[in-house]
């Protein structure tokens, strides 16, 4: 096991990192008090990890259930009632813990109730997909879709503790460890070149979930991402940075309707299009872009916007993106691999040719 610490102002917790952690109770019973625990699932988690997560917590502690129905389509405000129902139906009070045992919908909703029950209660990560490890049960970002925008109500409500457990990616499919993926090659795009590098020859051992090479890519995902949370924990400059890739493809999953393009293949998409129009602006090098297309090919992910999105189309969602202030959409962009910059300020036209080029057309 290895540990990285995301060290904030007023609150530092662990994320533990390594097989077979799901049944160790020594990193779950300390985050757990005698206010109970409230295990949030989903129907495709439940079966396989379910079981050995309760047998992890002492036979005194008094635990309920609620299994979602899987999927992003689920990810709604109607859905979160289901979690403040069992809450208040087995009268959880304020010392509870909500235990979140999935992926990144999982967690996010997960989080979000536990941020506004009863005005905050704690919570516990355990995430179960590549994605979830590596980018969103890190941060303490929780959220729910509105129809008309991704993740557009929500809160920051940071875990106690993540608890990682590579062993629960050897029943993950792989489009969705794909997913995964693409969230960590962005940490290698915008922040960190040697990570990428690592990332371009190590990834044919990623696609085949050789666990040295899963444990060690994780690792220092999580590492940049607890770095970038620790200067900025509510995203007032820095942590924006996470959000490359994201104005394009939070349009995308909000204009294909949320569930017809994973999280990850969306983003892998939209990392493509902010290379493409950061070399039209001048800021990456020409000869840096064929390398980025390659790693995500090479990833099995999307380098082009789907063709049922027109550019208009594209504009107007990203106006209603979380990352306008004052009317002006910012978005994340490369100076370089491994140098990401955040700008309102970038040729209409540019964006327009990029918007064009960067869509499928098969």
């Amino acid at each position: 096991m290895t540990t990285v610490e995301v060290r904030l102002h007023d609150h530092s917790y662990p994320i533990h990192i390594g097989a077979g952690l799901l049944g160790e109770p020594q990193l779950l019973s300390p985050h757990v008090g005698a206010g109970g625990a409230l295990i949030v699932t989903n129907e495709t988690v439940a079966p396989l990890y379910l079981e050995q997560l309760r047998a992890a917590l002492t036979p005194s502690t008094r635990t309920q259930t609620v299994v979602l129905p899987d999927g992003e389509a689920h990810k709604s405000m109607a859905t979160l009632e289901c979690i403040f129902d069992a809450l208040i139906e087995h009268r959880f009070s304020r010392d509870v813990t909500v235990i979140a045992l999935g992926g990144g919908v999982v967690g996010d909703m997960a989080g979000f109730a536990a941020a506004i029950y009863q005005r905050g209660v704690r919570f516990v990560q355990i995430p179960t997909t590549l994605l979830a490890l590596v980018d969103s049960s890190v941060g303490g970002k929780t959220a729910v879709n509105h129809a008309n925008g991704k993740n557009m109500i929500g809160a920051f409500h940071q875990p106690t503790c993540v608890i990682a457990d590579t062993g629960t990616l050897k029943t993950l499919s792989d489009r969705e460890l794909s997913c995964g993926l693409s969230e960590t090659i962005k940490y290698g795009l915008i922040r960190d070149a040697a990570f990428f590098e690592w990332l371009y020859e190590n990834l044919d051992a990623l696609l085949k979930r050789e666990d040295a090479a899963l444990v060690e890519a994780i690792r220092r995902a999580c590492l940049n991402k607890a770095e970038v949370v620790a200067a900025d924990e509510r995203e007032h400059g820095e942590r924006a940075l996470l959000n490359f890739g994201h104005t394009f493809g939070h349009a995308i999953e909000t204009g294909l309707g949320h569930g017809e393009w994973k999280h990850g293949e969306a983003v892998a998409a939209g990392m493509c299009v902010a290379a493409d129009l950061s070399v039209r602006m001048g800021r990456l090098r020409q000869d840096r872009l064929p390398r980025i297309l390659d790693i995500v090919t090479r990833a099995k992910l999307p380098t082009r916007l789907p063709r049922a999105l027109t550019q208009e189309r594209m504009l107007d969602l990203m106006a209603i993106d979380k990352k306008v202030l004052a009317g002006q959409v910012r978005l994340i962009l490369l100076d370089e691999i491994g140098e990401g910059f955040i700008t309102a300020d970038f040729p209409q036209d540019a964006l327009h040719t990029t918007l064009d080029v960067c869509r499928d057309v098969a």
